[in-house]
């Protein structure tokens, strides 16, 4: 009896087998890598906490905010670089931008006295700008006024731009603040710059011990710590005006825009109320060679990537010149709209010269609750 040719169908599975074993493997060495449950869209697990930030223009539904259970924490847009020049002309342009200012002022504390009766946590940033950052540290703690349970964040955008604030200017910040108020700042940042402050940490002994809140916006970042000092992240903004639209969004906030930024910590509401707010230093770990080289590697920025200083709002005045139209009227404010580095002298004073800085300012205390931020010590 004649047999039947072998059928097409029998041989192809054969021809399958070095696929389906190069699978068997690759399933194999999975469980080699480890899993990191809070680097891997963590937004995903319904038990872990939220937090919003936001900034003046940013329209708020403060009751349909609330409703979402996961949201725990609020950190509003306070200062700016340095302080707007006053004008009393109210006619020009410099007088409609100073009452822009004070209007934006009175809605963030509006919005901190609401959010806080809402039961939210509060915290507030400073962008960092070009410019004296003792003058900056003043301005953020004059403008914020920022209570013992409340964050206290500086916001480093783009360490490398002439616009923000430098790292030498942001170490110089965080000392001025400290002295202000015996508190150490959380540090909003990048993953471009986090890496570089990691990677010199010897250079910048406070920046690269503050908290970390990171911005970055890719759903695995399990390849990132531990960097430098920081074992994991504080607070992970994943979502922002540049990857969340009307089609497609991390995580959408219910009486937000699409442009809000959504936060996440790697724990549950409860926890982030007892650790809010993050006061405090990460222990400094020891420098060893090559610490950098994996991150570089396997972390690579890329170059045509938006960026969150891409749709940071610019204010309508260049914080290290006066506005088109400002009255200047003495030295030390015509230094100050001219060359930002020329207004050391307005905070800051050689150590022979104590008695001198007390006269010229007063006491710490009624230089915090003046609102005449454009009068120089």
């Amino acid at each position: 009896m004649r047999k039947p040719p072998l059928s097409l169908s029998l041989l192809l599975p054969w021809r399958k087998w070095p696929l389906v074993m190069l699978m068997m493997a690759i399933a194999a060495l999975a469980p080699l890598r480890p899993v990191h449950a809070d680097m891997l869209r963590p937004w995903k697990k319904p038990d872990y906490a939220l937090v919003l930030d936001a900034y003046e223009l940013n329209a708020l539904d403060w009751e349909r905010i609330v409703g979402d259970k996961r949201i725990a924490g609020f950190i509003g847009k306070a200062s700016d670089g340095l302080p707007q020049q006053y004008c009393a002309d109210r006619e020009s342009l410099c007088g409609a931008q100073w009452r822009k200012y004070s209007v934006s002022r009175e809605l963030y504390h509006t919005r901190r006295t609401l959010a806080k009766a809402l039961g939210l946590k509060w915290g507030s940033y400073h962008l960092g700008r070009a410019g004296n950052p003792e003058l900056q540290a003043l301005h953020y703690v004059q403008y914020a006024r920022p209570q013992s349970d409340e964050v206290v964040v500086l916001d480093i955008e783009n360490y490398d731009d002439s616009k923000f604030m430098s790292l030498e200017e942001a170490e110089r910040f965080v000392e001025a603040l400290y002295a202000r108020i015996d508190r150490y700042p959380m540090l909003y940042t990048n993953h471009r710059t986090a890496r570089h402050i990691a990677e010199n940490r010897a250079q910048y002994p406070l920046l690269s011990r503050l908290k970390l809140w990171y911005a970055r916006y890719k759903e695995d970042i399990g390849d990132v710590f531990p960097l430098g000092n920081w074992d994991s992240y504080t607070l992970w903004q994943f979502a922002y005006g540049g990857n969340c639209n009307r089609k497609a969004c991390p995580y959408r906030i219910d009486g937000a825009p699409n442009n809000i930024d959504v936060n996440v910590v790697p724990f549950g509401v409860d926890a982030l109320r007892a650790a809010w707010p993050f006061d405090g230093l990460h222990e400094e770990k020891p420098i060893v060679a090559d610490t950098g080289s994996a991150l570089a590697e396997n972390a690579v920025e890329d170059p045509e990537a938006e960026k969150h200083s891409d749709f940071v709002t610019d204010p309508d005045y260049n914080p290290g010149e006066a506005p088109p139209g400002a009255v200047v009227t003495s030295p030390a404010a015509q230094a100050l709209s001219s060359d930002a580095a020329k207004t050391d002298n307005l905070t800051t004073a050689s150590p022979g010269s104590a008695a001198e800085s007390e006269d010229r300012c007063g006491d710490r205390q009624r230089e915090v609750e003046s609102d005449d931020l454009a009068k120089p010590c």
